[in-house]
């Protein structure tokens, strides 16, 4: 009986107690836990605005559509009252071949990084003039038409850029004469004579630009080859290429593309159809993702923080030496402390080497701090292995991009399994029939 009234009346040092205590301590940290990951989203978000600031001050990311036949129609009216009316036919290449190469740069702003290119492009092809079969009176004015060669940010071309088809050499004019298919580009002028059934053509240029390299097919048949040294290619778009290869030195890539995978046709008026719908092409992924890694790890930080919690309970137990809630409090700052310090190692470091810093350094001095508590080695080496194993765990998870989920599942079922194993054999969870707890 004296037993039992001591215990009444020290209920707030009961294990039941401390355990709700350290439940509700949990539930406070994931304040904190959240906060540290809004910033790691805000460094996030300021380095890609970085980046996209350096991109826009070189040159932003490249649409390349063309050329595209423009001839001037005039349509004849029926009517004695009615005027003419003019039109622009535009019409697409029968057949485009785009040859080219990237040579990537990377641009350095603080500690942030954007990459952006220069590439030297080939284009060539033909064009067959399609007969106008109407109702309505037309008259093709190929005297005044132009070929129009549409490009999303017209700073990126370096030097003249010329044009060589039947008429001659034609050098190029800026900005596109009309903006029914693209609205921004380059223009020549002329390249047709009258009764010409037919233009082949070569074009040249030399183009900067950043993140990402796209191309519309405008071709009946439009072939695209494209390699670099770059390692880290993310083709995208509407349509993948056909072949490809990356490897240690660089990447190639071919397209083959029909007018039949795109949606729309070879010739049309007017501005009916919107043509970079169908653009394909690649960006230059540049593989700094230790921010997406670390705000993955905070993500586990609830996790750390219960199996830290859980062992030193299990501690406390086996050795009967209570701890103070307000180690545990200490205990759950140095974890916490452990998401920022790898966030901003990160960044200057790289992800793995900040996690390998991050993760020593925490650990060692938790191992330490508990070592101090217990006054014994034993102890100290018991934490130590417990943090090890947990922070190899999670590392495994964050390299397991396809397999995390399903890994982390089975590495918590096995450490229940482990727990539930332990804590069938302590007396101090048994009930009161069983006899007296520890």
């Amino acid at each position: 009986m004296k037993i039992e009234i001591t215990n009444q009346g020290k209920w707030h040092q009961s294990l039941t107690f401390k355990l709700g205590l350290l439940a509700f301590l949990g539930i406070v940290l994931l304040i904190p836990l959240q906060l540290i990951k809004e910033v790691i989203r805000e460094r996030q978000a300021t380095a890609e605005k970085v980046r996209k600031e350096i991109g826009s001050q070189w040159a932003d990311t490249q649409y390349i559509e063309g050329p595209v036949l423009n001839i001037p129609v005039r349509v004849i009216p029926s009517g004695k009252d009615e005027k003419p009316t003019t039109m622009i036919w535009h019409i697409m290449p029968e057949n485009l071949e785009i040859t080219g190469s990237i040579n990537p740069e990377k641009r350095y702003r603080g500690i942030y990084e954007s990459v952006v290119y220069t590439s030297l492009l080939k284009l060539s092809g033909g064009f067959i003039l399609p007969d106008i079969a109407n109702e309505q009176k037309y008259q093709v004015l190929a005297g005044e038409a132009y070929l129009t060669v549409g490009i999303s940010d017209n700073r990126g071309l370096k030097g003249d850029v010329a044009i060589s088809t039947e008429s001659g050499v034609l050098h190029a004019e800026p900005g596109v004469r009309d903006q029914e298919v693209n609205r921004s580009g380059i223009t020549f002028s002329s390249p047709l004579r009258q009764g010409q059934k037919d233009l082949k053509f070569d074009l040249s240029l030399n183009l900067s630009g950043s993140e990402g390299l796209y191309f519309v097919p405008a071709g009946k048949t439009t072939k695209v080859h494209l390699q670099s040294d770059w390692k880290s290619p993310s083709f995208s778009g509407s349509f993948l290429p056909a072949s490809r290869k990356v490897d240690d030195k660089g990447f190639s890539a071919d397209w083959l593309i029909t007018h039949l995978n795109r949606n729309f046709p070879q010739s049309w008026y007017g501005s009916s159809f919107n043509t970079k719908e169908s653009s394909f092409g690649l960006d230059l992924f540049l593989p700094v993702d230790h921010y997406q890694k670390s705000w993955r790890s905070a993500r586990y930080g609830i996790l750390f923080i219960a199996l830290s919690f859980l062992v030193l309970i299990f501690l406390e137990i086996t050795r009967k030496e209570p701890i103070h809630i307000f180690h545990y409090f200490l205990v759950s700052l140095a974890l916490l402390l452990f998401f920022s310090l790898l966030n901003a190692l990160s960044e200057q470091t790289g992800f793995n080497t900040a996690y390998l810093i991050s993760s020593v350094a925490t650990i060692g001095m938790i191992t330490a701090f508990t070592g101090a508590l217990f006054r014994n080695r034993k102890t100290a080496f018991v934490v130590f292995g417990m943090l090890a194993l947990l922070y190899a765990f999670i590392y495994i998870l964050l390299t397991l991009n396809d397999y995390a989920y399903l890994a982390g599942n089975i590495g918590l079922f096995v450490l229940l399994a482990i727990v539930m194993a332990l804590a069938s054999r302590m007396t101090v969870f048994r009930s009161a029939e069983d006899g007296p707890g520890i």
